[in-house]
C-alpha cells in the first residue's frame, strides 16, 4: 500500500483529496491544526473501508513539521494543500496578515517539502503543490495572496529543474475558487455556493497525478 501525506486535510479540497486517494488504495496521513476536523475526515475514510492516520501539524512551525515526519514510516506522495487567504486593498493588510499568508502558503510548503524529500527519495515519489489560478496572474484585492502563490509556483518550477535527473517529480496544481470553508471568514466572494465543489477538483487531480509538471483545473 502506498502512502500519501496531505496537509490541510480536515476540510475543503484537502478532505476531498484524502477521500479519493483512500478510495484508490492509498493510506492517507491527514495533517492539520484542528484535530476535530481531521478526525471527521479519518472517520469518513475508515467507514468507506480505507486507512488514514491523523497528525496534528502546523506548517508554520518547523518543529511541528519535524514531529509530523517522524510519524510517517514511508511516503510516496506529498500534497502541500494547507493554505490561508486574506483579501482586500493593499492598505488594509496588517503585518500579521502578511506574515500568516507567507508563513503558511510559502514557508510551510517549502519546509514540508524539504523535510519530506528524504522519504520521497526512497520511493521515487511525487510532490503536488496546490497553487490556484492566483499563481498564474494578479487579481484585484488579492495582492499578498497572489504574491504567496506566485512564490509557490516559482518554487515548484525550480524543483522541475533541480530534479531533472532525479526520479522525484513536482506538480503545480492550478484551480479557481471552490465552494469550501476557505471563504467562511471573508466577503471577497459573495456567493461561494455558485463555485464548483472540491470533490470534482479532487477527482481530476487524482486522475492526472502522474508526475506531470502542471495540472490545470482552471486557467
Amino acid at each position: 500500500m502506498k502512502n500519501v501525506w496531505i496537509t490541510g486535510a480536515g476540510t475543503g479540497l484537502g478532505r476531498a483529496l484524502a477521500r479519493i486517494y483512500a478510495k484508490n488504495g492509498y493510506k492517507v496521513f491527514l495533517s492539520g491544526r484542528t484535530a476535530e476536523h481531521l478526525q471527521i475526515t479519518q472517520n469518513e475514510i475508515t467507514n468507506e473501508g480505507g486507512k488514514a492516520e491523523v497528525i496534528i501539524c502546523d506548517v508554520t512551525e518547523p518543529s511541528s513539521i519535524r514531529e509530523a515526519v517522524k510519524q510517517i514510516d514511508s511516503l510516496h506522495v506529498l500534497i502541500n494543500n494547507a493554505g490561508v487567504g486574506h483579501f482586500g486593498e493593499l492598505s488594509s493588510y496588517t503585518e500579521d496578515n502578511i506574515d500568516q499568508l507567507l508563513n503558511t502558503n510559502v514557508k510551510g510548503t517549502v519546509l514540508t517539502t524539504q523535510l519530506a524529500v528524504p522519504m520521497l527519495e526512497t520511493t521515487e515519489g511525487r510532490v503536488l503543490n496546490i497553487i490556484s489560478t492566483a499563481g498564474l496572474r494578479g487579481k484585484k484585492n488579492e495582492s499578498i495572496y497572489c504574491a504567496s502563490k506566485f512564490a509557490v509556483r516559482g518554487f515548484t518550477e525550480s524543483l522541475h529543474k533541480e530534479w531533472e535527473d532525479s526520479p522525484l517529480t513536482a506538480t503545480a496544481v492550478y484551480m479557481g475558487g471552490m465552494n469550501t470553508p476557505f471563504w467562511s471568514e471573508t466577503d471577497h466572494v459573495g456567493n461561494p455556493e455558485r463555485l464548483k465543489g472540491p470533490e470534482v477538483v479532487a477527482e481530476q487531480i487524482f486522475a492526472e497525478d502522474d508526475g506531470r509538471n502542471e495540472i490545470f483545473i482552471d486557467r
